[in-house]
């Protein structure tokens, strides 16, 4: 397995608070976050559906998945409730002179 790198995916003012976009590092698909004005980062595609997440309902630190209905916590990733029972995949992220950097 690789090792994972830091990647610069956007300006951090191009993550609106309630509008996630989706950036790709290699063939990943990374939903990025702002919640409160930090910027989070998870796997783009529901685990339970294959659904993008920033076609999703984002409330405070929440994403509902846009097919089903199921919520994730958007900062840990947790499953919270069903038909989603599998959590989303988590990525590290950090602000550098306004971009956007996440582990992957």
């Amino acid at each position: 397995m690789t090792e994972a790198t830091w990647h610069s995916v956007a300006a951090k003012d191009d993550v609106a608070p309630d509008e996630p976009i989706k950036v790709e590092v290699g063939d990943t698909e990374i939903a990025l976050f702002n919640v409160d004005g930090e910027i989070f980062a998870t796997s783009n595609i529901c685990t339970h559906a294959f659904a993008s997440m920033v076609h999703g309902f984002q409330e405070g630190d929440e994403i509902e998945c846009p097919l089903h209905e199921g919520r994730f916590s958007i900062k840990t990733g947790e499953a919270l409730c069903p038909p989603v029972s599998e959590g989303l995949r988590t990525f590290e992220v950090k602000i550098e002179d306004g971009k956007v950097l996440v582990k992957a």
